[in-house]
């Protein structure tokens, strides 16, 4: 028996195949959508796993602008930002987010589902999204998959 052929493979960042996804994110709940794409930037998704390796795929969210809150999250969901300064606590509901920045909502939330940390802040710059339905990765040949 050939004991090599049961090694343990660890993935490194040269070993890593890296890929370009396109969520559409149209109608979608803001929770599933972004714990399958958390999973997706993680690499969780591939048989070639490595917890301390960038792993995952980029991925590209389109239409983030239409996706949905159950229940009364929309309005009493609350985002707490903290400037650094006395009195300096601020909060703003979904549905002012969305006013203002509509992407932010869905950054938010997969970046809190993603590791904390030098691994975690690497893994959230793999993540675009996009308020309408175009994006400027044409040029990496993206695959869209259904979530």
């Amino acid at each position: 028996m050939n004991t090599l052929s049961y090694k343990t493979v660890s993935a490194n960042k040269a070993t890593v195949n890296k890929e370009w996804v396109v969520v559409d994110a149209e109608g979608e709940i803001l929770g599933r959508l972004s714990s399958k794409i958390a999973m997706i930037i993680r690499g969780k998704n591939k048989p070639s796993f490595t917890p301390n390796v960038d792993c995952g795929d980029n991925v590209i969210v389109i239409n983030a602008d239409k996706i949905k809150l159950t229940g009364n999250k929309f309005s009493e969901k609350e985002y707490v930002s903290y400037t650094g300064y006395p009195g300096g606590q601020k909060f703003i509901s979904p549905k002012e987010l969305m006013a203002k920045h509509p992407t932010r909502v869905v950054e938010k939330a997969v970046r809190g589902m993603l590791p904390k940390g030098i691994l975690g802040r690497a893994l959230y710059k793999n993540l675009f999204v996009y308020a309408g339905t175009e994006h400027p990765h044409a040029a990496q040949s993206p695959k869209t998959i259904k979530l």
